[in-house]
């Protein structure tokens, strides 16, 4: 009898471990191969090797670029280095990227692992850029202010909270104020493991101000991109593992109403919004699998979206970019100006493109 219960119980193990499996697979898109879609005069962006997370261009064309992410599972080319920050023009001809210098006496540089990145221009046309930092395994919300004459950021505070654990994507809505994605919910590496291969969906959306903090929205498969519309009014998620993108409806006290999901055939990471048209561009991963578990002879692939009048009932969805990792490996971040593409990646290089 005894026997029968363990076998029993093994059967059901068995079982459950092979529709996890499949559940696995299927979250990650581990099937899926792209066609190639090509722009126009594409040139990798001189200068950048080990990643460009993130990304954020500010109305005069300059762009800020995270790079050097080292992320748990995430294949890294320059592990053993800081990340840092890289600012671009794109009205230069040819544009190159610079790294900024950072200043501030309380700032571990050597610990510099930055995320996801978000700007905030005051009314005095100061601008804050808010970076999601990563030292030491910890989450933390670095805040700077750009110094542009002398090419460099001035480091202002660290915020840390017990809500922020397993921070990705911010979107500034303040110098101090912000939404922010957790990826995960449990700290512990082995739980998170664990976490993602069951499925659980526990990531969530905090809102952060110095005076409150709390949970906006939650329920989320591997939370990931977030941003808000040139109005102000709606604030947009990305769900990685559940290939969705969610449209919620911001309020004057800072909370989320739900309005409306939509569904991709690929992995969608960061989000960037034209602040002209309030199209939405998405650097996506068509295959999950080849970016968590990297192969060199078989690299992940590169697919950027454009989405158009997301607010209205027939949304339209363009691929406007996809490539099979030979030339871009990785795509996380898609953003436009002046009728060019700025593309960037987890951990391999950038792309810029005319459209």
């Amino acid at each position: 009898m005894a026997k029968l219960i363990v076998l029993t119980l093994l059967g059901m193990g068995l079982a459950l471990f092979k529709n996890h499996q499949f559940s696995y697979q299927t979250r990650l898109n581990a099937l899926r191969e792209v066609q190639p879609i090509e722009l126009p005069n594409c040139n990798l962006v001189k200068g950048i090797e080990t990643g460009s997370e993130d990304l954020e261009i500010l109305p005069n064309g300059l762009a800020f670029i995270s790079s050097g992410l080292q992320y748990p599972g995430i294949k890294s080319f320059n592990p053993n280095n800081p990340g840092k920050i890289l600012l671009m023009d794109l009205n230069e001809e040819d544009p190159t990227v610079l790294e900024l210098g950072i200043t501030g006496s309380k700032f571990d540089l050597s610990s510099f692992n930055p995320h996801g990145i978000s700007t905030f221009t005051d009314e005095d046309n100061a601008v804050y850029l808010l970076v999601v930092n990563h030292p030491d395994a910890k989450s933390t919300v670095e805040l700077f202010k750009f110094q542009e004459e002398e090419k460099s950021l001035l480091h202002l505070k660290t915020i840390r909270h017990k809500l922020l654990p397993n921070l990705n994507d911010i979107v500034a809505v303040g110098p101090e104020h912000f939404y922010a994605t957790n990826d995960h919910y449990f700290l512990d590496p082995y739980l998170r493991s664990w976490e993602m291969y069951l499925g659980l969906a526990w990531s969530y959306v905090v809102y952060y101000s110095p005076s409150e903090v709390r949970v906006v929205a939650e329920g989320f498969d591997f939370a990931n991109g977030i941003n808000i519309s040139p109005d102000g009014k709606y604030v947009y998620v990305a769900e990685l593992l559940a290939h969705k993108i969610h449209v919620y409806e911001k309020h004057a006290n800072w909370t989320l109403t739900p309005l409306k999901s939509l569904d991709f055939n690929t992995l969608v990471d960061n989000i960037s919004v034209d602040p002209e048209t309030g199209d939405l561009w998405v650097g996506c991963h068509p295959n999950g699998m080849k970016v968590f578990f990297y192969d060199s002879e078989n690299p992940p692939a590169s697919e950027v979206l454009q989405i158009q009048n997301i607010l209205t009932e027939e949304p339209k969805v363009t691929q406007v970019y996809a490539e099979n990792g030979t030339v871009l490996q990785g795509s996380t971040v898609a953003s436009v100006y002046k009728g060019k593409l700025l593309i960037g990646t987890v951990f391999h290089k950038a792309l810029y493109c005319e459209l």
